[in-house]
């Protein structure tokens, strides 16, 4: 995995060629990488635009992109040493690695530039793209925003999902637009000569104020009379269109991983079933070419949330939805045998009747069987050491955490938010339960008093009884591979070996747990200040 992840890190592909017949090392001096190098510039990149029927059809029957074996299964192609995702333009270590505080993690990707209220939004168009109805503003300080509202019978539903969604994905650690929610009155908007409006054939005309009563016909008011939105800030640089979930971009030199084997992508299955986040497909992705240090590149962003938390944008979600895929002809042909009598378990699931939140539950809630809209390839790729990476910053939410984020909904029912919350704890925990019981474990290793240190997390969470463990030491060879046993060396005690070892030398911790094949080995490297964890590999 190392030496796929110098090619892809380093670009080494001509020393794979050059030394084929010699056994290349496990371990290099600046392991375990936590950022990948300075990306390289991009040249001219031509933007795209994904048809949203064309990706249905393909992954629902031509299923693009590398898959699994159960012989040879594909292990994430960008880890680092440690099991851990660098930082880069997919995606930045946020709460996972450095715990935000609570005010941080409701801030998420803001900055605190709203629409200013000082002076009118001028209209320059208006948002016919999505499923739901929007304008495009220039505040009083020509900030452009995108502003996107409520259906007339759900109230907050979709607004308070955006705004919650691009919070819990930024401290997750991907990129996303900022937004805000926003009060309004009508005579805030003006248009200009230059404001334009597409129709649903396409035809592109100058706005009228017509226009903009109609859109907003059909948005809910507050009791004061003012309009609620969610303004979306543009985001920056030159937008090129969405990402795939498979393949790479050809026409991105720094694009080098399958995006089906990128391990924030796999993982990203497990924050979408907590989430409730259905409509994960790539139409709802953006890339955009952005320049820093003098340097052009791509970052990959993810973009709207407002079919979270049991909205589905323009009305509640389905019951089916994230249970089913939009097309499944398994329940369609049982429906068919039983005469309709067969009542599937996600059917039964009972919601409470928040308008401003839709279909949310958690008791029927399986985060394994949780489903997009339609297959996705990452997804569909991921395995117990990918799910365990994300299910590990899931419970690293604390209930007074997710309560403080779900505020920022600005829900007007208090009962609604915490029923949000409750359910959001509840998913959280089977999350945990789920993921914690397919790997062994342990995390926050190192080394500490002549020990190697280190901890259960389904104890630490209360998911599991602490029990005992069996660690077998060995020497490790780094530049051939080679482990050799220590013998009569066990415990958590570094053995002498280890102790009296000259820098640079390896040594590696084999952990199990009684009747489990689970396993996990800890590779020390010894550094002039002493042994270092420098490793971690995951057996199931």
């Amino acid at each position: 995995m190392v030496q796929i992840q110098q090619c892809v890190l380093i670009g080494a592909a001509l020393y794979l060629t050059s030394a084929a017949s010699a056994q290349a090392p496990r371990f290099y001096p600046d392991d375990p990488v936590w950022r990948e190098p300075e990306p390289r510039a991009v040249g001219d990149i031509k933007p795209r635009k994904l048809s949203d029927y064309y990706d249905f059809f393909l992954h629902t029957f031509a299923h693009p992109g590398e898959h699994q074996s159960l012989r040879e299964p594909v292990t994430a192609k960008n880890p680092n040493t440690l099991g851990e995702v660098p930082d880069s333009s997919w995606y930045t270590n946020r709460h996972g690695r450095h715990p935000m505080t609570v005010d941080e993690l409701v801030r998420g990707p803001d900055t605190g530039n709203p629409p200013s209220p000082e002076g009118p939004w001028r209209v320059t168009k208006a948002k016919t793209a999505g499923v739901t109805p929007g304008l495009e503003i220039d505040d009083a300080r020509g900030v452009h925003y995108w502003l996107k509202f409520d259906p007339a019978a759900n109230p907050e539903m979709s607004t308070a999902a955006d705004v919650i969604g691009s919070a819990f994905f930024y401290d997750l650690g991907y990129y996303v637009p900022e937004n805000y929610i926003v009060y309004f009155d009508r005579k805030q908007l003006v248009l200009t000569p230059k404001s334009t409006y597409t129709d649903r054939l396409g035809r592109k005309r100058t706005m009228s104020e017509r226009d903009v009563e109609e859109i907003l016909l059909n948005v809910p008011r507050n009791r004061d009379g003012r309009y609620r939105a969610v303004a979306s800030v543009r985001i920056p640089g030159q937008g090129v269109g969405e990402f795939r979930f498979f393949g790479t971009r050809q026409d991105d030199p720094n694009d080098t991983v399958p995006h089906e084997h990128r391990r924030e992508l796999r993982g990203y299955f497990v924050f979408c079933a907590w989430l409730d986040h259905e409509d994960s497909r790539a139409i709802n992705t953006y890339d955009t070419v952005v320049e820093e240090n003098g340097v052009r590149f791509i970052r990959h962003y993810l973009i709207d949330f407002g079919s979270l938390l049991g909205s589905g944008s323009t009305k509640p979600n389905s019951p089916r939805s994230g249970n089913e895929y939009l097309f499944a002809p398994k329940p369609s042909l049982i429906q068919f045998v039983s005469l309709g009598l067969y009542v599937p378990r996600w059917a039964k699931a009972h919601y409470p009747d928040f308008p401003s939140v839709g279909r949310l539950e958690y008791r029927i809630f399986d985060p394994e069987k949780f489903k997009p809209d339609y297959p996705n390839p990452a997804f569909a790729n991921r395995l117990p050491d990918d799910t365990f990476w994300a299910a590990r910053q899931v419970m690293m939410f604390t209930d007074d955490q997710i309560r403080a984020i779900v505020k920022k909904g600005a829900f007007s029912d208090p009962q609604a938010a915490e029923w949000i919350v409750e359910c959001l704890v509840a998913r959280r925990d089977k999350i945990g339960r789920t993921y914690f019981a397919r790997v062994l474990p342990l995390d926050h290793f190192q080394v500490k008093d002549g020990q190697l240190d280190f901890e259960d997390l389904a104890v630490r969470y209360g998911l599991a009884q602490a029990r005992p463990y069996q660690i077998q030491w060995l020497r490790f060879e780094n530049p051939a591979n080679r482990m050799t046993p220590l013998g009569g060396q066990s415990g958590a005690a570094l053995p002498d070996a280890v102790k009296s070892a000259a820098p640079g030398e390896y040594y590696a911790a084999e952990i199990g747990a009684p009747e489990s094949r689970q396993k996990v080995t800890a590779y020390l490297r010894v550094t002039p200040g002493g042994p270092e964890v420098v490793g971690i590999d995951r057996t199931w």
